[in-house]
């Protein structure tokens, strides 16, 4: 005896079925690996000119060329460019140009910059990088301005390294007396007196600067040595005719720099007066 034939309406829902299943892909087993997305490219820049920019990778634009995006100078110009600058300082005349100049790895050493702290106080924190140093550095300071509203240079955007620190060197102290007039004035004149007589004023701020043997070597005879010693007349250099007892010839810096002042004076010396 045959079985009996499966219903028409059962044999056309198969197929239909079957059919649907053709129609379809198996399911993804597993989610591709391997597809990167690029990154945009992002720069620090210097926000402090009107009219230039410095980015973090040392180029430097005007406000109106930098990329909104990006905030990236264009790299058409030239990288690390130290124009207006004068190398032997360290300084500058343009903000963006002494940022740009220190970026270069060849001026300023990242080691070096990341040890340095970023403020006087034993609790004040260390650079994070190169950039940040430069920004830092390249603003003006006290020691660039004198009398207060007047700047000593043209050049008073400086990166120095040495002049962030605690050790001085001659190099910080000549960029220190940009603007100044370094003169030596006559026995028993005080440096009000010998700036007064040129026209100027006597920069007090600068005292500190004279106040130091290689200076006054620099300025002065000093054939009997430079020693340390107490007076409202210092830095100077005792004269030849002084008694045997002044230690005639002999240079003088003041113990203590608080204590220097542009008023004193001594008939047995010359004083060396920052005038500007």
């Amino acid at each position: 005896m045959s079985s009996p034939r499966p219903p028409l309406g059962r044999i056309l829902r198969l197929a239909v079925a079957v059919a649907a299943c053709a129609c379809f892909p198996s399911p993804v087993s597993g989610i591709r690996k391997g597809i990167d997305f690029i990154q945009p490219i992002v720069c620090r820049s210097t926000v402090q000119g009107r009219h230039l920019i410095s980015d973090d990778n040392g180029y430097v634009c005007s406000a109106l060329s930098i990329n909104p995006w990006s905030h990236c100078c264009p790299t058409t110009g030239d990288r690390f460019s130290c124009q207006g600058c004068e190398l032997d300082l360290q300084c500058c005349n343009s903000y963006e140009y002494c940022v740009s100049c220190c970026l270069n790895p060849s001026k300023i050493k990242k080691e070096d910059v990341l040890k340095l702290k970023v403020a006087k106080p034993v609790t004040a924190g260390t650079y994070t990088n190169v950039f940040d140093f430069c920004m830092g550095r390249c603003r003006h300071s006290s020691a660039s301005v004198v009398h207060e509203n007047a700047y000593a240079s043209d050049f008073h955007h400086c990166f120095s390294v040495q002049q962030n620190s605690s050790g001085s060197t001659e190099s910080s102290s000549v960029s220190k007396l940009l603007g100044i007039n370094v003169v030596v004035g006559r026995p028993r004149e005080s440096c009000s007196l010998v700036c007064k007589v040129r026209g100027q004023s006597c920069v007090p701020s600068r005292l500190s600067v004279l106040n130091k043997c290689e200076i006054l070597q620099k300025y002065m005879r000093c054939k009997s040595g430079c020693f340390p010693s107490l007076g409202p007349d210092q830095p100077a250099e005792v004269v030849d005719e002084a008694p045997t007892s002044l230690n005639p010839g002999a240079c003088l810096y003041m113990q203590m720099d608080e204590r220097l002042t542009c008023d004193g004076s001594h008939h047995h010396t010359r004083r060396l007066c920052p005038c500007a």
